[in-house]
Formats: C-alpha cells, sequence, structure tokens
C-alpha cells in the first residue's frame, strides 16, 4: 500500500465530512472502523471491524489513520490507541483552509472549509477547527479541542484539553478556558472559564 493509503476511524456525521477532505487531497481510503457495518455508506468504503478489536485487521496494514469521530473524550482515547500501537494519526487540512505558515498544528487534527488560523497559533493533537471558524493570533489550543462553526477566537485565547465551542461563539481577546468546558452555540465570552464548566448567553453564564 502506497503511504497515502489510510484507514477512517468512525463512518457517520462528521466522518462524512473528513473523507470528503480526505480523497479531495489524494489519499486513498482502503476502509473504516466502526462498532458495526453501517447502514449509510456514502463513500463505498470497506467494513474492517473495531479498532478496539484484539484481531483488528488494520494493525497488520502498513496504513496511518484518519479520524472522523466528533466526540471529543471518544477521539482523544482512540488517537491514543492508535500512537500505542505504533501508527501515524494523520492530520488533514481542507484546500480552503488559511493557515498561517507560522502555526503549529499536532497530528490527528481537521482544519476544514474556510478555517481562518493566524500567526502563532498553537493547535494540539486531534483537533477539531470546523467550517469558517476564526482562530487569531497566538492562540493556544489544547489537545482534542472541538471550535464550532464560525467561531471566532480573538487573539492569545487559550482552551483547555476536550473543550467545546459551539457555533458562532465569539471569545475575547486573552481569555483562558480550561478543559472538558462547554460553550453553548452564539456565546460571547468575556472572562476566563473554570475546567469542567457549561456556558451559555451573551455575557456568557455558568449554567
Amino acid at each position: 500500500m502506497s503511504d497515502k493509503s489510510v484507514i477512517l476511524i468512525g463512518y457517520s456525521g462528521h466522518a462524512y465530512v473528513v473523507a470528503e477532505t480526505v480523497l479531495e487531497n489524494g489519499f486513498e481510503i482502503i476502509g473504516y472502523s466502526d462498532k458495526e457495518v453501517a447502514q449509510s455508506n456514502p463513500f463505498d468504503l470497506p467494513y474492517l471491524g473495531l479498532e478496539s478489536d484484539k484481531d483488528f485487521i488494520g494493525w497488520s496494514n502498513e496504513v496511518s489513520f484518519i479520524l472522523g469521530i466528533g466526540d471529543n473524550k471518544l477521539r482523544q482515547s482512540i488517537a491514543n490507541l492508535i500512537e500505542n500501537k505504533g501508527k501515524i494519526v494523520q492530520r488533514t487540512i481542507h484546500k480552503t483552509a488559511n493557515v498561517s505558515k507560522n502555526v503549529e498544528v499536532g497530528s490527528g487534527t481537521f482544519i476544514n472549509k474556510n478555517v481562518m488560523v493566524n500567526s502563532l497559533a498553537q493547535i494540539g493533537k486531534n483537533v477539531i477547527l470546523n467550517t469558517s471558524c476564526i482562530i487569531e493570533h497566538e492562540c493556544i489550543l489544547h489537545n482534542a479541542v472541538h471550535i464550532g462553526p464560525g467561531a471566532v477566537l480573538t487573539g492569545n485565547v487559550t482552551v483547555g484539553e476536550r473543550t467545546f465551542v459551539g457555533a458562532n461563539s465569539v471569545i475575547k481577546q486573552g481569555v483562558v478556558i480550561g478543559k472538558d468546558v462547554i460553550i453553548g452555540a452564539g456565546s460571547v465570552i468575556i472572562h476566563d472559564v473554570a475546567d469542567g464548566t457549561k456556558v451559555v448567553g451573551n455575557p456568557g453564564k455558568i449554567i
């Protein structure tokens, strides 16, 4: 197999978006891993079993892996499993995304259509930057973060591991958001947010 042969982890919803981008970028998806055979198969991919099974055939192939999982904790857990098997988790960047050459992007990260990432931002491993979000200068996104469509992180924002920032949210410059936080869609965050908090509204309030 070529160095552009990959296995897709997960095969619904978010995985469809990832698969389309992967194929547009010239990779070959040799199959997908999931709990069971998918009822819908829009890319006509063969089912390879579940990656956590002892006899999963993906471990015997000279391929890398692509993450198609939206859930932050599960995505991080499976990425760790893959790396512990000595395999590579590929990052995927859509051709329409505009990522500064002075940005660090970790393995397993997916950057979707029309995303803007500006200078000196740091994007961790297994992050999702969804459609048309904006990550301004010097932002730090830790591992397994998910930034929803149209969200805007102004300069020097820090986002902790596994945090979800909902669609069209705005995070004020310099704000520090903890790990395992959920920020509701359309929220405006003007103050720091503690670990494990749920915040919604304009201005954002804890619920």
